[in-house]
């Protein structure tokens, strides 16, 4: 029987994704309609860093999502049938690749994403794209009835209230209170992300302490493949009360698990809201602070979990994209890691923790354990070696910004370290 009859006949998606994968010679991924993944092709492991983020955090990142609607694709997915290619953004992390949508009864359920890693498709292999997505689509569509028959009413409001689904605030309190489900008056969304598969069991887990730990008055969970969704009830009365409870919340996590397994779980929490019509909009907060995370890889509790508090930390993507793209360096802190390197110094992290301090000698010393005399002598020392002034906010800020990609990404570093050897 023809791979094209198998695809056609199977009910299962994941068995259904690997037979496409196996027809087509290369990776793939499949998504709803929201960009969320639902399955891939593990066959193969040379996905590019897009969708190794995407089935890490199991969305797509964001930023992948708008440049797709900036420049027309979604718009195209959503009115024609045919794949679309859509070529690298090398600077993103993202090769190029092919998408069709997956359409049940003229609706776009979700896409399929061949990504063009050994061989290009030709005109058959879109031509077998088209004949097949219709079934991908109703497989699509049965993922979503038999989730929701499984988790239930409840589970299934909450769902389509994350993916703004209800047209009207009394259709879902009508449907609310059928449910017997009770409404926050006042939230926040939290979401745990593992960082491998081999710690989904925390995630279960995490569950169970929640529901030990918490009455169903504080906190409802949603439960994925690799994520658990908290939703945080606040008091109606107290303003920032659900931040509060997020943060109890995951210092207890913390506590129960240990130091060692809790670095494991990517954290985030979106900001605090009153309107139902925003909790989609916590949700996709928390998740952009897990995107960032993964993006940088920050050393324990040095980047913060909530989207409110993620200040700078939000643009190191694209200063990253844009200086990497450029090919910048700081001649100053160029000359701090060759220094560092070749006389076994530590003026790059000094300078960080300084900068971090906004300066102020005595935490940055207390942070780095050493006398003030010996951060005294390290700052003398920095500016002996470079042309920073410490009194032009603007260029504080800059090379703050510069550590942080220096200290959190690895190809950052490397590129640093290469170029100092051409120095």
């Amino acid at each position: 029987m023809e791979i094209k009859e198998l695809i056609l006949q199977a009910e299962d998606i994941h068995k259904a994704t690997e037979l496409i994968s196996s027809k087509l010679g290369n990776p793939v991924i499949i998504e709803n309609k929201n960009f969320e993944l639902i399955s891939y092709s593990s066959s193969f492991d040379q996905f590019d860093l897009t969708q190794q983020k995407t089935i890490l955090s199991k969305k797509c990142p964001i930023f992948i999502i708008d440049r797709l609607k900036k420049e027309g694709i979604v718009h195209r997915l959503e009115k024609h049938s045919d794949p679309i290619r859509v070529h690298s953004m090398e600077e993103l992390g993202f090769h190029q690749r092919v998408v069709i949508a997956a359409k049940y009864l003229g609706n776009t359920m979700g896409y399929i994403w061949i990504q063009e890693s050994d061989q290009l498709l030709q005109s058959d292999d879109l031509a077998f794209l088209e004949e097949i997505s219709p079934h991908l689509g109703h497989l699509i569509n049965d993922v979503y009835s038999e989730d929701n028959a499984k988790k239930g009413r409840k589970e299934e409001i909450w769902w389509q209230l994350l993916h703004h689904e209800y047209g009207s605030e009394s259709q879902l309190r009508h449907d609310a209170s059928l449910a017997k489900l009770t409404l926050p008056e006042r939230f926040s969304v939290v979401v745990f992300s593992i960082t491998a598969s081999p710690y989904k069991s925390m995630l279960d887990l995490l569950e169970k302490m929640v529901h030990n730990s918490y009455i169903h008055s504080q906190i409802y969970t949603l439960k994925t493949e690799y994520q658990v969704i908290a939703v945080l009830y606040g008091k109606s009365d107290k303003k920032f009360s659900s931040l509060e409870l997020a943060r109890s919340m995951i210092e207890k996590v913390k506590d129960e698990t240990g130091e060692e397994k809790f670095y494991n779980f990517l954290i985030g929490v979106g900001k605090e809201y009153t309107s139902l019509y925003h909790l989609r909009k916590s949700f996709l907060e928390a998740l952009e602070v897990i995107e960032t995370a993964n993006f940088i890889s920050p050393r324990p509790e040095s980047m913060p979990r909530e989207f409110a508090h993620l200040g700078i930390y939000r643009y190191l993507a694209t200063l990253y994209e844009k200086n990497s793209s450029k090919d910048y360096y700081s001649d100053d802190l160029l000359s701090l890691i060759k220094n560092d390197a070749e006389k076994q110094t530590d003026l790059l992290r000094t300078l960080e923790v300084y900068l971090a301090n906004d300066g102020k000698g005595k935490q940055t010393a207390n942070e780095l354990f050493i006398h003030p005399n010996t951060l005294n002598y390290r700052m003398k020392k920095i500016q002996e070696l470079t042309n920073i002034d410490f009194n032009d906010f603007n260029m504080k800020v800059y090379l703050y910004t510069e550590l942080l990609l220096l200290n959190n990404v690895e190809a950052y570093y490397q590129r640093y370290k290469g170029a100092v050897k051409e120095i």
